[in-house]
């Protein structure tokens, strides 16, 4: 297990924050090794909750984990909070363009009980609301930066109903150069 994996399952432990299971979802976990790799989440964080939720108290220890977490296992952790942040303004809008803009493609989403392929911006939208389902966005809205749980395969929101993780940019080399995207939109299991 990695040192922020633990540090972050022991703050959890001592906190009693520990409401999410820690470990990968079921599509990233058939292609890892290492699912136990995971950090457990922390309690919520409101300044970066969607309106509504301005009343919970701020859990900065909390958000402090995450970003250490994410600079740790991914990179630069500012880039995170604001693809989060992105995504649920743009969910809450229902501006399926604008979430088209934060996922990297192709991404497979399911419709109708079926995994679909979506290959690029134009299928996203014209798909948006077979696969957005009502469960899928309270997951993203419902979202707290602190509460989130991060390992080396990104950073999942809600019980894994999306994955958020740096994509290398072409001609990147050693992934010096990323961009932060969303790489998994699913339903789970209730």
């Amino acid at each position: 297990m990695k040192p922020v994996a633990l540090a972050a399952i022991l703050g959890c432990l001592l906190s009693s924050a520990c409401d999410k299971p820690a470990g990968a979802p079921a599509a990233a976990a058939e292609t890892s090794a290492a699912a136990g790799d995971s950090a457990a989440p922390a309690a919520p964080d409101p300044v970066t909750a969607p309106a509504g939720n301005a009343a919970v108290p701020v859990d900065e220890a909390g958000a402090a984990q995450v970003d250490k977490s994410i600079d740790g296992l991914l990179g630069d952790h500012t880039r995170y909070k604001a693809a989060i942040e992105s995504l649920q303004q743009a969910v809450a809008a229902n501006d399926s363009a604008a979430v088209a803009a934060l996922i990297s493609y192709p991404i497979d989403v399911e419709i109708n009980g079926r995994k679909t392929t979506l290959k690029d911006e134009k299928a996203f939208i014209a798909d948006y609301d077979k696969f957005m389902t009502p469960a899928i966005a309270k997951a993203i809205a419902d979202a707290r930066y602190a509460d989130v749980l991060v390992n080396w395969q990104g950073v999942m929101l809600g019980n894994g109903e999306v994955w958020i993780n740096g994509i290398c940019k072409a001609g990147s080399n050693d992934c010096g150069e990323f961009d932060v995207k969303v790489i998994t939109i699913q339903p789970t299991a209730p």
